[in-house]
């Protein structure tokens, strides 16, 4: 942040003392005016009714790679002095910060492309028909990308994902690094960086584990041994998940006998965690815990049984 910031300071400085002295030294010496009279090309240029000639010279060809140059230095260093400037001082979460950024970066770079474009002499009457071209040819051979570009602004714009956000999407788990313009980038929890293109958030379903509400839930399932005393090992349970630190009191964890399993009375403990990185390490403490208080109290753990009939034939055996 500080040195994006102090680049883009430098820059600014220096095109501003550029900009006095030629001011001041222009009138002075007549040799500075030269490059007003090399002309490149001409363009004609209608207002109204009028018509003029405007004239592109070496003069506007400099100022037009200055502002090219500009341009480009604001947009790789813009994210810096909006968050030392404004952003550090508004309450946002870090999402809504890099929609901030991402989209006046966008507005530099329209602004540099159309200042640029009538520098060199171009008129809206004369691109309209050329943008309309590029139009129809960008809806029929690039539609993905275009389809990914709009993506991309609706995300920024309706934020059903913002960076720093946890999200299940085509099957990939993982937390929102990047939006980009035409994918968003997801680190999964083997530190492996998905690019998932933008339209994949907008078209398929998308589960967003943090976008409101933090807090998940996990459900545990623990089975007894037939014959047990349903009544002593709720209590079991529950005295396990009412003593744990990482497990949320609201809303409450519950324990509860949920069915006959073949070789198994089923129980099922649904608990709440405020991160889902707490999802992993809950889920083995109260794995080992609940092994633990059941063997303490001498409650049997069942593996799966199978009772074999052996039906002998009475013509075999004779």
């Amino acid at each position: 942040v500080g040195s994006q910031t102090r680049t883009l300071i430098r820059f600014v400085s220096t095109l501003v003392a550029v900009w006095i002295l030629w001011t001041i030294w222009s009138s002075l010496l007549p040799a500075l005016g030269v490059f007003d009279n090399i002309i490149l090309w001409r363009s004609t240029l209608t207002t109204g009714d009028a018509t003029e000639i405007y004239n592109v010279t070496v003069g506007v060809a400099l100022i037009a790679v200055l502002w090219l140059v500009a341009t480009i230095l604001a947009t790789r260093n813009l994210p810096g002095l909006l968050e030392v400037m404004i952003l550090s001082r508004l309450n946002t979460d870090p999402g809504t910060r890099y929609a901030i950024v991402t989209i006046t970066k966008y507005l530099v770079v329209i602004v540099g492309v159309i200042g640029i474009s009538f520098l060199l002499g171009a008129q809206w009457s004369k691109l309209q028909w050329l943008v309309a071209a590029l139009g129809v040819g960008l809806g029929f051979g690039l539609q993905e990308i275009v389809a990914n570009f709009i993506s991309g602004l609706l995300i920024l714009f309706e934020r059903p994902i913002r960076v720093g956000d946890t999200v299940t999407v085509g099957g990939h788990t993982g937390t929102v690094t990047k939006i980009r313009i035409r994918a968003t980038t997801v680190m999964d929890w083997d530190r492996k960086e998905q690019i998932i293109p933008n339209k994949t958030f907008i078209t398929e379903q998308l589960t967003n584990w943090t976008l409101t509400d933090p807090i998940t839930r996990i459900i545990v399932r623990v089975g007894v041994a037939y014959g047990s005393d349903i009544d002593r090992v709720h209590q079991i349970l529950s005295d396990v998940v009412g003593q744990h630190e990482r497990i949320l009191n609201d809303p409450p964890p519950s324990v509860f006998f949920v069915g006959f399993g073949d070789s198994s009375l089923d129980f099922e403990l649904r608990v709440f965690v405020s991160s889902l990185l707490d999802f992993m390490p809950l889920t083995h403490e109260l794995h080992s815990e609940v092994f633990r208080q059941l063997q303490k109290h001498g409650v049997e753990v069942p593996f799966p049984q199978r009772d074999i009939h052996i039906r002998s034939d009475e013509r075999e055996t004779r």
